[in-house]
Formats: C-alpha cells, structure tokens, sequence
C-alpha cells in the first residue's frame, strides 16, 4: 500500500506556491475570518421569515440579529422583507420597515445589532497597546438616501466608535465598507460575555449619538447627523453580506457551509420545531418520553441539545397546538395536550421535562433554549 505525501500548498495552475487560486492564506483570510455569525442572513429560526412588530430589545427575526426600539410599534423586521432580488451571491437578507413618522427625541434608540462574544474577539487585544485594526462591510438597500450611521461599542458603553456611511441612489444594493482602528484602552470582555456590539443605526437622538470616525466615551448608539429610517413612514432598509474582519481591507464575504453556521446559531439559541416552522406554531411535536412513570404519576424526560449551549438557556416547552409551558400526554382522553410541564436541571448540554399528575405512558413537546448574550 501506497501513501500520498502532501509537503506544500498545490494551487489550481497545479504548482507548489504559497497561494491558492491566487490567494495567500493567512490567520484572517480563511474559515473563521468573520467574526459576525449568520451575516448572509439565511437562518431565522424564530420567526421562519415572518414579519414582527418590534417592541423593546429583542431577538424577534434572523438568528443572531437583536433589535432595539426605545419606543414600541415604529418598525418591523423580516427576513426577505419586500421580496427585492438580494445583490448576486446572496439569497437573503434582513429587511427593515417604517411604521410611522416618527420623530425622534433626544433619548430615543433605534437598531439592529450583533453582539459578539469575547471568545470571538480575544485576538483583537482591543484595550492593549497591540489592538488590531478591523474592516466592517456589508450590503444595503433602503428607500431613503444620504448619510447612515452606526457604532462599534464594548458592553460597558466606554469605549464607542461612531461611523457614518453614504446611501447614494434610493432602491439600490449598495456595498459599505468602514475601517476602524482598533481601540487601545477600556474592558474588552474576553470570556463568554458581552464583548464587541456591531450597532446599525435606524433613528437615534442626540444623547446617545457622537462624532463619526474616533473612539470616545459617553454610551453612544449612532453617529450624529445619521438618516433616521423610522422618521419616514412605510420606509425600508436592508442589509447582508454583513462582515466584520482583522485589517483595512474589506475582503470577499466568508461563506461558510450551512450547516456550519447553523450550528454557530445554536451556540446561542435552538429549538425543536424543523426549519421553517415558527416557535410557538401548532405542529407535529419532535420529542416523545415514554414509560417514565413513578408511583406518584411523575413523567421526567431528559433532551439533549443539538449545540452545547454559551451557558445555561432559558428553556419554554409547547405543545402540538403551540401552547406556552403545555406538553401533551400519549392515552385515550379527549384532550391530551394543554398539560402543565416543568423544566429542571438545565445545563448548556441538555434539560430535564416533566409533567405530573397523569396516569399514562409518555409525553411529548417541541421547545426553545435561548442563551443569546
């Protein structure tokens, strides 16, 4: 039997190089150069591409993605709002949309953002004297034009870069790109916390907004002057592509297998109900305990979670009609689901479901784990 030795990187002219098709490989042009997850916008496990009105600070649309609204009702979000042809190489994307005209006060926030986690950023040495410069770019599309803003920001909200962008013609894909030189002082969670915000500015008031283009203190959420998206009723903004990079360069955007980023997803949330299916809809449900019955009528059920989990997740139980906190009962009565659960013993790896008081053989339920930062 015969081995292949392979001693050098072969590129596709079939020479022994330091390139591949071209390209030198380095630490931050290869898998893992973007530290932003589920940037192409192809996974919504919540909401299956339905449209929310956002109320507070939530994740209510694609996986990762938090939105931010100081005041309740003044847009929704989508997946593949509008149903525009997304730029060539993308198949969707997050869509912003005005439900007023709202004017904004000096205290008001309006967002979407990505927060990321200090195991994601730790190569940064942000807040040391060898802090590394990023590039953030991304695609967008938004019926208004002029001068957007945004901010990269640490949890604490001492050390915030605001940075503005040019929407040129209205309706049309457009690519940013903003380099931001890398912040040498401040806290830069490293751990499994709250480390770098990547905020995308829809309507911010002056208190919270700042000079574009150098880190300052003073909780900022935007850049002054930027368009405010919810001022204009029935206006739009979307965006993909979304990146976030080591250097002054905005690469190629990363695309990595589906299942892959998927799975980065569900570091952070998961749920039982199959891909395109909303959390909390009336469907088949995916887990099924038999005989775990004790002489006091308990049922305890252990399920394990696809993805090891950042922490220990909030966990909610429905069940098949996609009542809250309910799991259904395997016997012959006329109404076997609507039966009160608990969860207990919840660790990042799995949880223990339960449901007591009932003479039967099983139970079963669909569930989410949420351990987003």
């Amino acid at each position: 039997m015969s081995t292949l030795a392979v001693d050098a990187i072969v590129d596709s002219s079939n020479g022994n190089t330091a390139t591949i098709n071209g390209a030198t490989p380095t630490a931050y042009n290869t898998m893992g150069k973007n530290r932003i997850i589920n940037g192409a916008m192809e996974i919504d496990q919540r909401s299956a591409g339905t449209s929310t009105t956002v109320t507070g600070n939530s994740y209510v649309t694609c996986d990762r993605w938090q939105t931010f609204s100081s005041q309740a009702s003044k847009y929704s979000v989508q997946q593949n709002a509008g149903s525009v042809t997304p730029p060539a190489g993308f198949s969707n994307y997050l869509g912003v949309t005005s439900l007023s005209s709202y004017s904004i006060s000096s205290t008001d926030i309006f967002n979407i953002t990505q927060i990321i986690e200090g195991y994601n950023t730790v190569d940064l040495a942000w807040g040391t004297s060898d802090a590394k410069t990023i590039t953030v770019s991304f695609w967008v599309r938004s019926s208004l034009t002029g001068t957007f803003g945004g901010v990269v920001r640490n949890f604490a909200g001492t050390q915030n870069y605001p940075f503005t962008y040019t929407i040129n013609s209205a309706n049309t894909w457009e690519q940013k790109s903003i380099t931001i030189a890398g912040s040498t002082t401040g806290t830069w969670i490293s751990g499994n916390g709250r480390s770098l915000y990547l905020m995308i500015n829809l309507g911010t008031g002056s208190t919270y907004s700042g000079t574009a283009g150098s880190w300052a203190g003073g909780n900022l959420w935007s850049a002054t002057g930027a368009t405010s998206v919810v001022g204009t009723n029935g206006a739009t903004f979307y965006i993909t592509g979304v990146q976030l990079e080591v250097g002054s360069v905005a690469t190629e955007f990363e695309r990595r297998p589906f299942g892959y980023e998927l799975q980065l997803c569900q570091r952070y949330y998961e749920t039982s109900y199959p891909m395109g299916t909303q959390v909390g809809a009336a469907a088949t449900t995916a887990f099924i305990h038999r005989n775990y019955v004790s002489s006091s009528n308990l049922l305890i059920g252990t399920s394990w979670f696809k993805v090891t989990k950042r922490t220990s997740p909030t966990v909610q139980n429905y069940d098949s009609q996609g009542n809250v906190g309910k799991v259904g009962i395997n016997d012959n009565i006329t109404d076997p689901e609507n039966k009160a659960s608990f969860t207990t013993n919840i660790t990042p790896h799995g949880m223990a479901v339960g449901t007591s008081g009932y003479n039967c053989n099983g139970f079963r339920y669909n569930y989410s784990a949420d351990a987003e930062l």
